[in-house]
């Protein structure tokens, strides 16, 4: 550091109290001003995608920080194995934008598909050339996984065969509400095991978790981890006739734990959860004490006061807690059963919309055996 003759900036922080931060951001600002960081916010924009996820309402959403030039609405771009037009951009306010500058991080919409995080941005001059790119990129992906599975010699394909009789797997399927979670699950997975035991992820990615995903496991005979999406309506039914577990998480630790017990077969009491009713948001009304209240309908099991739940908009999790108030007409009661109408007030939440689902669960604590 500086203060023992060397060239690194050294500054006192404390984001508790807001000490040092001015001195932070002018150390920043002298560093770039040394190292001569400069972009170009004439030509055409290039960025790094920071995050990406699969929104139903929006389609794939990228969070991308340009970097070089500026980024307009209506501009051509390829990303990883993607292409798109931007569609609209939104700024960390919530606002829509027409243009995106050097340093900026916007929200894009308009992608073909959902990127993986860290794949960068370039903004194309035609249609036909984000198409050709993004189709080059894909062969080249599939031809590179291709050669990586594939042994060169009958010796290496018996040994990978004696390799992997020798080593128990536990094969799962991974679907999470955005792109770094899944892969930060992904890694985390990977990591778990050793020479007799491990866990191989089949197949990860973004978005509710679909009939597609229920047929994959069905016929690997894998779990699917659902962390903060949910199963859509057919998928759920599907799994429950082909027998497919779907175990849904919002704790990354308790999803790595659970699939080392697993994994290693020791497995203790835990608390699970037992979904016991849906309901669906038909109307949203403003009662004066209360705050936001909806008009639900019971669509499957039963409503209880008692227990826990969860808001779903779009199969992705917003809130989780407790009901502030279950009425049915004007009575305040203890349970709602399936096909009744009734009144649900959140506890410390009111950002609920008409057409939101309600999950109703109650935890309790029970003995697992691994099969």
């Amino acid at each position: 550091v500086e203060a023992m003759s060397g060239d690194v900036q050294d500054v006192e922080v404390s984001a508790k109290t807001g000490l040092g931060l001015d001195d932070l951001l002018e150390a920043i600002s002298l560093q770039a001003e040394v190292l001569e960081l400069r972009a170009n916010p004439n030509r055409a924009a290039s960025g790094a995608v920071i995050e990406a996820k699969l929104d139903v309402g929006r389609g794939p959403v990228a969070t991308v920080l340009v970097q070089n030039g500026t980024l307009r609405k209506g501009d051509i771009f390829v990303v990883g194995e993607q292409w798109g037009k931007v569609r609209a951009l939104i700024n960390d306010k919530g606002e829509t934008i027409a243009e995106a500058g050097p340093s900026v991080p916007v929200e894009v919409l308009g992608l073909s598909g959902t990127p993986s995080a860290g794949d960068t941005l370039n903004v194309v001059e035609t249609e036909a050339q984000a198409r050709e790119i993004a189709d080059y990129r894909i062969k080249t992906a599939k031809d590179k996984r291709a050669a990586a599975g594939a042994a060169t010699t009958l010796e290496q394909l018996m040994a990978k065969a004696k390799a992997d009789q020798s080593v128990a797997e536990l094969p799962i399927l991974i679907k999470a509400d955005v792109q770094g979670s899944a892969e930060a699950i992904v890694q985390a997975m990977e990591k778990i095991g050793n020479e007799e035991v491990r866990v191989r992820v089949l197949h990860s990615g973004v978005g509710a978790i679909t009939d597609t995903d229920v047929a994959l496991a069905e016929a690997s005979k894998a779990p699917i981890i659902g962390f903060n999406v949910r199963a859509n309506a057919t998928a759920r039914a599907s799994a429950t006739q082909k027998g497919v577990e779907i175990r849904y998480y919002s704790i990354i630790y308790d999803l790595v734990d659970d699939i080392k017990a697993a994994a290693s077969g020791l497995l203790k009491a835990e608390v699970r959860e037992t979904f016991i009713g849906y309901a669906r948001i038909l109307e949203v009304f403003k009662v004066s004490g209360v705050g936001k209240v909806a008009g639900c309908l019971i669509t499957e099991g039963v409503a209880r006061r008692s227990a826990g739940v969860r808001l779903l908009r779009d199969n992705v999790v917003i809130h989780e807690g407790t009901l502030k108030t279950l009425k049915r007409f004007k009575d305040e009661v203890k349970e709602v059963i399936s096909g009744q109408e009734c009144g649900m007030a959140f506890e410390n939440y009111e950002d609920i919309r008409q057409g939101d689902v309600i999950e109703i669960f109650e935890r309790e604590e029970v003995q697992r055996t691994l099969d």
